[in-house]
C-alpha cells in the first residue's frame, strides 16, 4: 500500500511539472503569433479594384452601370491583377508576339483590341488545348483547313503565327460581317457563330452584355477588357515591368525551300544553330524530316543573329553521329539536295 501511494505520488508531481511545461509553452507561442499577425496586418495589405468608370471593346462601349457588367469585370481584373506571374509574362511577351499580330490586324481593318484576344485563347504561346484548339488563336483543325491552313503529320500552320493570324482575322470579319458587332463577333470567336445565333434568337437580345451565355463565353468579353485595362496602365495595377524586362522582338530571315529535307538536325547544321533553334523560329515543323513530295514552297525563318541562339559547331558533335548507322537511319527520306534561295 505504501509502495503505491509513493508511485501515485510520482506521477502527480511528474504530470504537474508537465502540465507547467505544457502551459508555459502555449503562452510563449500565443504571444508569438500575436505579434507575427500585428507585423502581418501592419506591412501586408491587399486592396479591391477601383472599376472603370468608362471602357469599351473595339469602340463599343461597355454598360459599366449595369451591375451584372461591373461584378464580372471586377472579377476578372482581381483575377489577373493578382495572378501576378501570369500578367507579368503577358507583358513580358506582348512586345515581341504584337509587333508581328498588329500589322497583320491593322490589314484587314480589324480593331487593335483583338490582338488582347490572343493573350487570353493562349498567353501568346504555341499551346494545345483538351479539345485540340492550337495555337496562339487557338484554332481547331477543321476550321484551320477551311480557312487554307495545311495540316497533317509533317506540318501544321496553325503553330504558325502569321499565318493563324490572318485565319483569325479573316473568321473575325466574317463575323463582324454576320453580327454588326466586334463584341460579338469576339464572342462568336469562343463559342462559334452557330452557336452565338442560335443563343441570340432563343433570348430576343442583340447584346452581349443581355446574353445568359455559357461560363466561359460569360467570362470572355471581361477577360479581354481586364487583361486590355491592366497591359494598358499595368503602373495603375502594381505592375512595375520595364522596357528591358519585355522579351524583345529576334530579327529572322527567310529561306525558301521547295524540296524535301532528310533531316532537320542537319539541316539547322548548314546555319550554324540547333535542331532545337530552328523548331523554336519554325514550330508548324512537326516532324524532323519533311517529305515535300509536291515540291511546295516554304519558308523556314533562321534567327538573324546566331550569337542569341548559341552557334553550333560540328566538332561538338559526338562521334557517334557519324557513324554508318546514322545513315541507315536517315537513308529512307534521302531524296534531293534541299534549293535554298
Amino acid at each position: 500500500m505504501k509502495k503505491e501511494k509513493i508511485i501515485y505520488s510520482l506521477a502527480a508531481v511528474m504530470l504537474l511539472f508537465g502540465g507547467l511545461k505544457f502551459f508555459s509553452f502555449s503562452s510563449y507561442n500565443e504571444q508569438d503569433d500575436i505579434k507575427h499577425q500585428d507585423s502581418f496586418n501592419a506591412n501586408y495589405k491587399i486592396f479591391s479594384l477601383n472599376i472603370p468608370k468608362n471602357i469599351n471593346f473595339a469602340a463599343e462601349a461597355v454598360p459599366i452601370q449595369n451591375f451584372d457588367v461591373r461584378e464580372k469585370l471586377d472579377r476578372e481584373l482581381l483575377v489577373n491583377t493578382y495572378w501576378q506571374s501570369q500578367s507579368i509574362l503577358f507583358q513580358k511577351r506582348s512586345r515581341r508576339w504584337f509587333s508581328i499580330i498588329e500589322p497583320i490586324i491593322q490589314k484587314y481593318g480589324i480593331p487593335e483590341d483583338f490582338k488582347y484576344l490572343a493573350i487570353i485563347e493562349s498567353g501568346l504561346s504555341n499551346v494545345v488545348s483538351p479539345a485540340g484548339a492550337t495555337g496562339f488563336w487557338q484554332i481547331m483543325k477543321p476550321t484551320g483547313i477551311e480557312y487554307g491552313l495545311e495540316i497533317n503529320k509533317e506540318v501544321d500552320e496553325r503553330y504558325h503565327v502569321e499565318k493563324s493570324t490572318h485565319v483569325a482575322c479573316k473568321y473575325l470579319l466574317e463575323a463582324y460581317n454576320k453580327f454588326g458587332s466586334w463584341t460579338l463577333a469576339a464572342a462568336s470567336y469562343n463559342m462559334g457563330m452557330r452557336g452565338l445565333s442560335k443563343q441570340l434568337k432563343r433570348q430576343k437580345v442583340n447584346s452581349y452584355y443581355n446574353l445568359l451565355l455559357n461560363i466561359e463565353t460569360g467570362r470572355y468579353l471581361y477577360r479581354i477588357l481586364a487583361v486590355k485595362e491592366i497591359l494598358s496602365s499595368p503602373e495603375k495595377y502594381g505592375f512595375q515591368v520595364r522596357e528591358k524586362d519585355k522579351y524583345p522582338l529576334i530579327e529572322t530571315y527567310k529561306v525558301t525551300i521547295d524540296s524535301s529535307i532528310a533531316d532537320f538536325a542537319d539541316y539547322a547544321y548548314t546555319y550554324k544553330i540547333s535542331y532545337k533553334t530552328l523548331k523554336i523560329f519554325n514550330p508548324w515543323l512537326r516532324q524532323s524530316y519533311l517529305k515535300n513530295e509536291s515540291g511546295k514552297l516554304y519558308q523556314i525563318e533562321i534567327p538573324q543573329d546566331t550569337s542569341l541562339v548559341g552557334t553550333i559547331h560540328r566538332e561538338l558533335f559526338p562521334d557517334t553521329l557519324k557513324t554508318d548507322k546514322l545513315d541507315t537511319l536517315i537513308s529512307p527520306f534521302l531524296i534531293d539536295p534541299v534549293k535554298i534561295d
